[in-house]
């Protein structure tokens, strides 16, 4: 065969591969379920991910309101801005903030947001309502009441009807209508509230809109000449209105925080994905391992008529290829059905169509990593087998792969791990994430393997032991080809992984509701005017004597520079990208707040009169690359205010205080119109003072906005709750695909545990003396699998938690019983069914082949 040309040697190889496919599947179920069910996670997730993305993008003028939108804080446009808008096309402006609903009689209320739209919404798409009205018939005055439309919980939390009426600043509205479809309510961003919708003339009527008032304007513009570029026309208003300090989104990016949650979220549970098939890695190579045992007389006589190792090796490849194929072929069906079985769920709480179905790019990258995880594992059982001289396949009684393949199948093994990794990498959007992730899979590998070897020497150096059952099960441990490191491996990935979402999903939950609910207020009050804050504060005094009440003032601001460079020009860390996007709450203190530590610098003088200078929050200011002396420009009011860093400070943002990422000396915003931001924290009063709290609050102050802590804490908490879920879903797949690992894993040794069980039953041992033994074997592995995905959960939540998240740690006990339970059921379960089987053979076709 030597001498064969390579297009005959791919012939002949090939060949034989197909009449080695004759004998089925036998043996690989495990290996196509584990990659089709790898394949289909990632596949799955990728295809939904991108299916939204795509109706986000194919919405996207329906999704903004229009062409382009341009938002300003606390204040309309100018006269030339006005002008300049109107002279691109059709322009539509919404007025939008919150404040209390109340019913007429004012014995209830609710926070809303508001949104006042003019004749012109929506430019595109439909407001749909029941009963449907037209915008004239929906918001007109009738006898001195504007109307209004609102989502069926508000009329549910108000106990309200079609015709009912509601007071909402000074004014007072009829609820004609239910919302069922907002056009543009994804680029409005989320909400704590029901939406109320009322007219821009209705606004007009509450008197929400004061100096300082928290109120932000949207025009959005219809083109009415689309030869020109949305994406142009932005960058041409930028650099006309420098000062402006709007805020401009195209279609093309009608809704960038939701992308960007969705990309985030996407990519998260791609990486479980890819765990999860990393795992099935395990059993690729393990069926691998298994098969080439089973055909080793084959590759005996292959060798023994003159083919190389490598031609031997060669047939299991493409045969191997081929098996892939069928397991990648499963995954992909599975996953392509994804977004249409996704649609109805997303619709629930997303206003969009993604039943796109067919997603080519993300199912070619599921099967790209099928592919690239099957070679990674499958090379190096095959270079083991290349190398076994045909004396030893004949007088063996197992394959078993002692030290290293030669060095070309670890360079082939190595470039496609590297494959692997880049690919993770390239593909994320969060490289860091990646890295880590990728560093974390390497090091789990390296780990698992030496705690494996650990455990086997533990148990080659233990004293000798009296009970036979035991001293078997100690010897099954240590012995060459024992399934210590399968099981081990298999399990102790799904293990950790569980282990470390699980507590992650449980420091959230509590910190939400027991740390954080502890610490917090319980009410934030906005847009308090200059003139009322004293009366203000005097009556919550009055409410809650023993309460204590925090003001500050209160500023809309947006950076638009650093270090003097604009933030376009700028790469900002993921970590801190929240602190530069869109309009920030800001305020000024001539004294240190009471809540922050300043670390670095000092504080300005109480009647400080020189250059503007700021105090920035010390995390944020190290995530941007900031310093003492540094710049930071803001704009505020449509004015570019810029000022020297003097202090940074050490902040908890957990406690839920009034804490600002930028604090001002006073004479930075001399003379600006503000309103005023306050809390009220009282822990004796229950839900019936604040009740009564809230409802004295409203009716003598009905434009200020009260927001209850507790009720913000819980719709957090839903929400974290929901992404739990779908995280829980995934750590289930890579779980899954451990089990499918471990049940192969210990299918693989019952070949050698036939020959065992044949043995000892000649020389004596009763069928009890071997289950105990086994039960005992699979008992210890399991118990020492279960510590170690334990410790290694505990420390990834426990570094996620803390340095990532920077909330407070604490270990849950019930995770540490269940996960141990988990391991000793499942070790114990599988292992027994298999061993019931290997007892029920006949020991004379075993004695004939010793």
């Amino acid at each position: 065969m030597q001498s064969l040309s390579r297009k005959h040697y791919f012939q002949l190889a090939w060949r034989f591969a197909l009449r080695e496919m004759r004998s089925g599947l036998a043996g690989f179920r495990v290996f196509l379920a584990c990659i089709a069910i790898g394949v289909a996670a990632i596949g799955a997730v990728n295809s939904v991910a991108t299916a939204i993305n795509a109706g986000i993008e194919a919405e996207g003028k329906t999704i903004l309101g229009g062409d382009l939108r341009f938002e300003l804080n606390q204040r309309v446009v100018s006269e030339p801005e006005r002008k300049y808008l109107t002279g691109l096309g059709t322009v539509a402006e919404t007025i939008s903030t919150r404040s209390m609903a109340r019913r007429q009689d004012q014995s209830d209320q609710s926070l809303v947001e508001i949104k006042a739209v003019d004749g012109l919404y929506p430019l595109y798409g439909s407001l749909k309502t029941e009963p449907m009205l037209s915008n004239a018939d929906l918001f007109k005055n009738i006898n001195g009441r504007f109307g209004a439309a609102a989502p069926q919980i508000l009329f549910d939390r108000l106990s309200l009807k079609i015709g009912d009426t509601v007071l909402l600043g000074d004014g007072i509205f009829e609820l004609r209508a239910v919302i069922l479809t907002e056009p543009d309510s994804l680029s409005e961003g989320f909400g704590f509230a029901p939406r109320l919708l009322i007219s821009g003339e209705g606004f007009a009527t509450t008197q929400l809109e004061r100096p300082g008032s928290l109120v932000m304007h949207a025009y959005k513009v219809k083109l009415a000449n689309d030869t020109i570029s949305a994406a142009d026309l932005k960058e041409q208003a930028e650099k006309q209105f420098t000062d402006s300090g709007w805020r401009i989104r195209t279609s093309a990016n009608a809704s960038p925080a939701l992308t960007s949650n969705i990309e985030r979220f996407s990519q998260f549970l791609t990486l479980v994905g890819l765990t999860a098939l990393v795992v099935g890695g395990v059993g690729v190579a393990n069926a691998v391992r298994a098969h080439l045992d089973s055909k080793r007389n084959v590759i005996a006589t292959l060798k023994c008529l003159g083919a190389s190792g490598n031609f031997a090796a060669f047939v299991y490849f493409i045969q191997i290829l081929m098996i892939a194929s069928i397991g990648i072929a499963i995954g992909l069906i599975l996953a392509s059905g994804a977004p249409w079985l996704a649609s109805s769920a997303i619709k629930s709480f997303l206003p969009l169509d993604v039943s796109g179905g067919f997603q080519p790019l993300a199912l070619l990258l599921a099967a790209l990593f099928g592919y690239l995880i099957t070679l990674v594992f499958a090379l190096l059982p095959l270079g083991h087998a290349s190398l076994i001289a045909p004396t030893e396949l004949f007088r063996e009684n197992g394959f078993q792969a002692n030290g290293l393949p030669k060095w070309p199948w670890l360079l082939a093994a190595a470039v496609f791990a590297l494959f692997v990794a880049g690919l993770a990498v390239l593909t994320a959007k969060d490289r860091y994430v990646a890295l880590v992730f990728i560093g974390a899979a390497i090091a789990a590998f390296i780990i698992l393997r030496g705690v494996s070897s650990l455990i086997q020497r533990l148990a080659k150096r233990l004293p000798r032991v009296r009970s036979i059952p035991l001293r078997m099960a100690i010897g099954n441990i240590h012995r060459p080809g024992a399934l210590t490191p399968s099981v081990v491996l298999s399990l102790g990935l799904g293990l950790t992984l569980l282990v470390a979402l699980t507590l992650i999903d449980g420091n959230m939950r509590r910190q939400i509701s027991e740390t954080i609910a502890e610490k917090a207020p319980n009410f934030f009050f906005l847009d308090i005017q200059s003139i009322e804050v004293d009366q203000f504060a005097q009556l919550l005094a009055t409410q809650s004597p023993k309460g204590v009440v925090q003001r500050v003032p209160m500023l809309r601001g947006r950076i638009t520079q650093l270090k003097g460079v604009d933030l376009e020009k700028l790469t900002i860390p993921a970590e801190a990208s929240w602190v530069t996007r869109g309009d920030r709450g800001i305020t000024y203190a001539p004294v240190p707040p009471e809540n922050a530590e300043v670390v670095e610098g000092v504080w300005w003088p109480a009647d400080y009169a020189g250059e503007p200078l700021v105090s920035f929050a010390a995390e944020e200011a190290e995530e941007l690359g900031l310093k003492l002396g540094d710049t930071v420009t803001v704009n505020v009011l449509g004015r570019n205010i810029t000022a020297k860093i003097a202090n940074t400070r050490k902040i908890e943002w957990e406690s839920m205080s009034i804490n600002f990422v930028m604090v001002f000396s006073p004479n930075a915003f001399a003379g600006a119109p503000h309103a005023w931001l306050a809390t009220l924290s009282d822990p004796a009063l229950d839900a019936k003072g604040d009740a009564a709290v809230l409802n004295t609050i409203t009716k003598a102050f009905p434009t200020v906005t009260s927001v209850r802590i507790k009720d913000a804490l819980d719709v957090a908490s839903k929400l974290v709750g929901q992404l739990a879920g779908a995280i829980r879903a995934a750590a289930a797949i890579a779980l899954i695909s451990s089990v499918l690992v471990l049940a192969g894993a210990l299918a693989a040794g019952n070949r050698t545990r036939v020959h065992d069980s044949v043995i000892l039953k000649m020389l004596g041992a009763t069928r009890r003396t071997l289950i105990t033994a086994f039960t005992l074997e699979y008992f210890l592995i399991g118990l020492a699998t279960a510590i170690f995905g334990l410790a290694a959960g505990t420390c990834a939540a426990w570094f996620v938690i803390t340095s990532i998240m920077k909330l407070q740690w604490s270990f849950d006990p019930i995770v540490a019983l269940t996960t141990v339970a988990l391991a000793l059921a499942l070790t114990i379960g599988f292992g027994l069914i298999g061993t019931w089987r290997v007892l029920g053979e006949k020991s004379a076709p075993v004695l004939r082949n010793l």
